[in-house]
């Protein structure tokens, strides 16, 4: 027994750092894949090389939307494998399915603009509204995640706006730097950073 005992207060700055530190991770979606991010964008590389600059044809869609089920195949095995390593679920839990809640609804009209762009006759104009409506997912889904996430959402919504004054011949290279360049390049610090 000490014959001075330390104050309660002593620790107690600690103790709520630590604490506000656990409660801050609990309420974040940390398992955003950065190897899977890796992988999406070497297919997404890939794609732009084999779909050629857009065009009014059903193959140059056919390309990007064969890419697009590879890559949210790609995240969801790599998130499932990222969440399961520290223990926990991507399926169930409130910051999983706030993530889906933000990251959704810019999805969706972007699914929904595809045809209407293309009956307009403006498909080469869809790589700014992709990237556009991409970034705008990454960002309101990532402002629940760690602090990288709404940044790199940030620079897919930049690269879809330069998309859009940009010459459209050069689509396929705005979603290589994109859907590509920037995946790998945020996915490789995402896994530095913050593991898998």
């Amino acid at each position: 027994m000490s014959a001075n005992p330390e104050p309660i207060h002593a620790h107690a700055i600690e103790n709520l750092s630590y604490i506000r530190d656990a409660m801050a991770r609990a309420g974040a979606f940390t398992a955003v894949p950065g190897w899977g991010g890796v992988w999406m964008g070497a297919t997404a590389i890939a794609a732009a090389i084999v779909s050629g600059p857009p065009d009014e044809s059903l193959r140059w869609v056919t390309v990007w939307f064969v890419d697009a089920a590879l890559a949210a195949a790609i995240a969801i095995v790599a998130m499932t494998i990222k969440s399961r390593r520290s223990g926990a679920s991507i399926w169930s839990g409130a910051p999983a399915r706030r993530f889906a809640l933000a990251y959704a609804p810019p999805l969706v009209a972007g699914m929904i603009l595809t045809p209407v762009f293309a009956t307009m006759g403006l498909m080469a104009r869809l790589p700014g509204c992709w990237l556009l409506l991409y970034g705008t997912a990454v960002a309101t889904g990532g402002a629940l995640s760690v602090p990288i996430v709404p940044l790199m959402g940030v620079c897919f919504m930049l690269l879809g706006a330069a998309a859009f004054a940009a010459p459209a011949a050069w689509g396929h290279w705005l979603m290589a730097a994109g859907f590509g360049g920037l995946h790998v390049g945020f996915g490789f610090a995402i896994a530095r950073r913050y593991g898998g």
